[in-house]
C-alpha cells in the first residue's frame, strides 16, 4: 500500500509543512501525515507573521527556499514594518494574514510538489531497530516504512483544554489529542515535560463599535516578506484596531480567579512568559490600570476578529461579562471563548545540532515539542529538520548554522545548549550579531547556501546575485562621486549637520546617521536620475552598507574568533569525567549534552569560561 519513504513528517502545521516542503523540494520521497487534511497550516492562534525578530525568522525561512515569506505574501491584508524608529538591526517586518487564505495557499503549494504524499490518521508510534526510526505506527496499526522521521506534533501530544473548571482532551478547538507517542518515547529513554500556552476569544466584528478605538493602519508604501519577484506589495489593506482594558475590566476578571486553573493549580505545563494571560498580566502588573488590547481582522471577507492581547482560560461567563466593559466591545457576540492547553514537549538539550535526537538515530523534532512558542520559531525548526532528513537519508553533510549565520542559527544553538523552562520565544536580543542578522540581508547571507543544496532555484539565487553586485556598484559609484563643499554645505545647514570643510565624497557624507539618499540627490539632479535605475532595496542596501560599515566590520570580526571556536571539533565519545579540574556542574552538562564542538561547549548554561580554558587545553594535547 505504502512505499518506503525517505522522510516522514508527522504533523502538518508550520514546522511539519515547511519540513515536508524542504526534504521533497532537495529530492526526497516525503510522507505527510496529519490527523486532519482539512487543518493543513491551520493558524491555531493569531492570524499574523513575523514581528520583531520573527519577522527576520520568516526572511531567512524565504531566502533558504522555504515557503512561509510567500505564503505569507500571497494571504497578507496588511503589512507593516516594525521598529523603523530605531536602527536597521531592529527593523522587523509583520504581516497580519487572511487565516483561511494562508491555509489554503499552504496546502495548494504543498499539493503541487510532486514528491508530497498525504496520509490523513493518527501517528501513535514509531518502530524503531537498532535505536534506529525505520518508520510509524498509525491508529489502524499499519506500519509504513520511513528511512527518517521529523516530529513536528505543535500542542496535540496529550493536550488538554482548560476553560475555567471544565477540562476536556485536544490538541486544538474541536480537534482530538494525539496519544501513544509520548509514552513511547519515554520507553525509548527520552526525558518530557508539560508546556502551557493560551488563546483569546474569538468575536463577531459586526457586535463591535470602532469609533471607540485607535485605528492602526498598515505602512503607506508597504513592503513583502519573499525576496522572490513572483509576489507583490498589497495595493489595498485592512486597518486593526487598539482599545484598552479598564480597572472595572479587571475587577470583573478577578472574580474568576477561584476558578481559573492558572491559579488554583489545575494547570501543571509551563506557560509561555512574554505572551501572558490577561489574568496573569493583572496579577503580575497589578499597579496597571490598563493593558493594550488589538483588534485584528482574521482575513478579507470574514467577520470573526482576533481579541489579541486577552488570551485567558478564565470561564467563558467571567470571559462575556470582562470583555463588554472593554471600549468598542459594549455589543459584542462571542464565537467562541479562550482556552489554555497543555501539551507533552521532550526538552531539547536531548537534541543535535541539526535537530536529530541523540537516543534515536534519523528521528528529528521541530517545532512546539522542542519547548518553543510562535508560528515562526517552528517554521524555521521544521525547514532545518526537513532539510538535515534528507541529508542524513542520502549521505551528505548537515546544514548546520552558526549565531553569527541567522537568527535560525541562534535559536537552534539556544535549544539545544540551554535548554528551556518556558515555552521558548525569539527577540533580537538573544543574538549577538544583530547587526549581521538584519532583515533586508537574510537572502545575501543564506540563499547561496540554499542553492548550494539544490533547495534554492536558480532564479532566487541569480536575485541574490544581482542584488549584491549591484549594492557593490552604487556603493562604489558614490565613492567615485565628489563634490566641493560649497555643493553640499547649504543641504547640511538645512538639517542642522555640521558643514564639511574639503571637496568630499557622496559616500563620505553619507555615513552621517542624519543624511539619507534623498539628501544628497537634492544637491546632484544627475544622482538623482541615476539612483532610480537601482531598485528600492538595492538602495536601501547600499545605505545601511555605507552606514554601519564600522559597526558590521567588528562585528564580522567577532564572529569570526567564535567560529575558530566552532571549528575546533569534540568527539562525541570524549570523557569528560577524566578532567578532574572541570567543576563538577561543567563535567555534568558536558557529559549529557555532548557538544561537538568547543564553541558549543562555550555556551552550555554551567560551563564557565575557565571551564572551556581546561578544555581547550585538553583537546590540544
Amino acid at each position: 500500500m505504502f512505499p518506503e519513504y525517505d522522510v516522514i513528517v508527522v504533523g502538518a502545521g508550520h514546522a511539519g509543512c515547511e519540513a515536508a516542503a524542504a526534504a521533497a523540494n532537495m529530492g526526497s520521497k516525503v510522507l505527510l501525515a496529519t490527523m486532519n487534511m482539512n487543518t493543513i497550516a491551520q493558524m491555531s492562534c493569531n492570524p499574523a507573521m513575523g514581528g520583531v525578530a520573527k519577522g527576520q525568522i520568516v526572511r531567512e525561512v524565504d531566502a533558504l527556499g522555504g515557503y512561509s515569506g510567500i505564503i505569507s505574501d500571497k494571504s497578507m491584508i496588511q503589512f507593516r514594518m516594525l521598529n523603523q524608529s530605531k536602527g536597521p538591526a531592529m527593523w522587523s517586518p509583520r504581516v497580519q494574514s487572511d487565516r483561511i487564505r494562508f491555509a489554503e495557499e499552504w496546502r495548494l503549494a504543498l499539493e503541487a510538489t510532486p514528491n508530497v504524499d498525504f496520509w490523513q490518521e493518527m501517528i501513535t508510534g514509531l518502530v524503531v531497530k537498532d535505536k534506529r526510526v525505520i518508520g510509524v505506527r498509525t491508529s489502524l496499526g499499519i506500519e509504513i516504512k520511513g528511512k527518517a522521521v521529523v516530529l513536528t506534533n505543535g500542542t496535540f501530544l496529550n493536550g488538554l483544554i482548560h476553560i475555567g473548571e471544565k477540562q476536556f482532551g485536544g490538541g486544538r478547538a474541536g480537534e482530538r489529542k494525539a496519544t501513544g507517542i509520548t509514552e513511547q518515547l519515554i520507553e525509548l529513554g527520552f526525558e518530557s515535560g508539560r508546556m502551557k500556552t493560551g488563546t483569546p476569544p474569538r468575536i463577531d466584528g459586526r457586535s463591535l463599535d470602532y469609533t471607540k478605538m485607535e485605528e492602526q493602519k498598515g505602512d503607506e508604501n508597504p513592503q513583502k516578506f519573499s525576496y522572490l519577484d513572483s509576489t507583490e506589495p498589497l495595493k489595498e489593506q485592512r486597518s486593526c484596531w487598539i482599545t484598552y482594558t479598564s480597572p472595572e475590566v479587571h475587577g470583573v476578571l478577578q472574580t474568576g480567579f477561584d476558578k481559573s486553573p492558572m491559579f488554583n493549580g489545575r494547570i501543571k505545563g509551563l506557560g509561555p512568559r512574554y505572551c501572558p494571560s490577561i489574568e496573569d498580566k493583572i496579577n503580575r502588573f497589578a499597579e496597571r490600570d490598563r493593558h493594550q488590547i488589538f483588534v485584528e481582522p482574521e482575513g478579507w471577507n470574514t467577520v470573526e476578529v482576533y481579541v489579541n492581547g486577552f488570551s485567558t482560560s478564565l470561564p467563558e461567563d467571567v470571559q462575556y461579562k470582562a470583555l463588554i466593559k472593554i471600549p468598542g466591545f459594549e455589543n459584542a457576540k462571542m464565537f467562541r471563548p479562550g482556552y489554555a492547553i497543555e501539551y507533552d514537549f521532550f526538552p531539547p538539550t536531548q537534541l543535535s545540532q541539526t535537530l536529530e535526537t541523540k537516543l534515536i538515530a534519523n528521528l528529528y523534532f521541530a517545532g512546539q515539542i522542542n519547548g518553543t512558542t510562535g508560528y515562526e520559531e517552528a517554521a524555521c525548526q521544521g525547514l532545518m529538520a526537513g532539510i538535515n532528513a534528507h541529508l542524513k537519508v542520502h549521505e551528505q553533510d548537515p546544514l548546520i548554522l552558526n549565531r553569527s549565520d541567522a537568527y535560525i542559527g541562534v535559536l537552534i544553538d539556544d535549544l539545544i545548549n540551554k535548554g528551556t523552562n518556558e515555552p521558548y520565544r525569539m527577540f533580537t536580543s538573544r543574538a549577538e550579531y544583530r547587526l549581521l542578522l538584519r532583515q533586508d540581508n537574510a537572502d545575501l547571507r543564506l540563499t547561496p547556501k540554499a542553492y548550494e543544496l539544490g533547495l534554492a532555484t536558480e532564479h532566487r539565487y541569480e536575485l541574490t546575485m544581482t542584488k549584491m553586485h549591484e549594492t557593490k556598484r552604487l556603493i562604489n559609484d558614490l565613492k567615485q562621486k565628489k563634490h566641493k563643499p560649497a555643493d553640499f554645505n547649504p543641504m547640511l545647514e538645512s538639517i542642522d549637520s555640521a558643514p564639511v570643510k574639503d571637496t568630499s565624497s557622496m559616500y563620505q557624507v553619507l555615513k552621517r546617521p542624519e543624511i539619507n539618499l534623498q539628501n544628497l540627490c537634492d544637491i546632484d539632479p544627475e544622482l538623482k536620475s541615476y539612483m532610480e535605475s537601482y531598485s528600492a532595496e538595492v538602495r536601501e542596501q547600499a545605505e545601511i552598507q555605507i552606514k554601519y560599515e564600522t559597526y558590521i566590520a567588528r562585528e564580522q570580526e567577532n564572529s569570526e574568533k567564535m567560529i575558530a571556536l566552532e571549528n575546533k571539533k569534540i568527539n562525541p565519545e570524549f570523557d569528560y569525567s577524566q578532567i578532574t579540574s572541570l567543576s563538577s556542574e561543567a563535567r555534568e552538562k558536558l557529559l549529557k549534552i555532548k557538544p561537538s564542538t568547543l564553541g558549543q561547549a562555550s555556551r552550555i548554561s554551567g560551563v564557565s569560561a575557565s571551564d572551556v580554558s581546561i578544555l581547550m587545553v585538553y583537546l590540544n594535547k
